[in-house]
């Protein structure tokens, strides 16, 4: 039976996933467009979404080499691209393609990523006195 469910094509509970990355989104969005209001830089707004596609595409790249059993893209690398920004786009990934989400330590490196971004941004809006 455990076989046939992971067989199904789909994310299993997209709604409650798709929710609690909205929701992890949501300092990192409100910090970037303060930072854009406040005249800093548009630059962080503008990260995220592109870092978070390279991010997505490294994902694919690397699902597809493990099918082919060919050269594989570094662990190190997808990590760097989620500490970047790309890390909504490498959860994203990671439940389209089912890819490195049964290997703990890299899921452990990965969240850690995700809760530096979360702390970097409610540490920024608390300090402007927006939190």
């Amino acid at each position: 039976m455990a076989r046939a469910q992971a067989a199904q094509p789909g994310i299993r509970n997209a709604g409650l996933k798709a929710l609690v990355l909205a929701g992890l989104c949501l300092l990192p969005l409100g910090g970037s467009l303060q930072v854009g209001l406040s005249g800093q830089s548009w630059v962080p707004l503008a990260m995220y979404p592109a870092l978070s596609l390279i991010s997505l595409l490294l994902y694919w790249q690397d699902k597809q080499q493990a099918r082919t059993q060919v050269w594989r893209t570094p662990e190190k690398v997808l990590h760097a691209s989620e500490l970047l920004g790309g890390w909504p786009g490498a959860l994203l990934a990671q439940q389209l393609f089912r890819h490195k989400t049964r290997k703990v330590s890299y899921q452990v490196v990965c969240w850690a990523i995700v809760l530096v971004h979360q702390m970097f941004w409610f540490n920024h809006l608390w300090r402007a006195g927006l939190l």
